[in-house]
């Protein structure tokens, strides 16, 4: 298990704990909790929006299917 000291602003830090006190309690451990869940919450959001960025692009840049055609009448083709 790690250790990181960060500073934050005063009042983040009393809606922090408010909101932790209200959703989880007053037990030990409930504040490193709540770091923890709202770090994991961003780190996803962060890798989603870079899966997201880089859908865009390779759609922006387009895919190529090959060389083989077709017209509509071949793909709804009835046996």
């Amino acid at each position: 298990m790690g250790t990181i000291t960060i500073s934050i602003a005063d009042d983040t830090e009393d809606l922090f704990r408010d909101v932790v006190r209200e959703e989880v309690g007053t037990g030990k451990g409930t504040l490193g909790s709540a770091v923890e869940e709202a770090l994991q919450l961003w780190i996803a959001t962060k890798k989603q929006e870079e899966i997201a960025v880089r859908q865009i692009q390779w759609m922006k840049k387009g895919f190529h299917l090959g060389k083989y055609t077709f017209d509509r009448d071949e793909l709804h083709e009835r046996k």
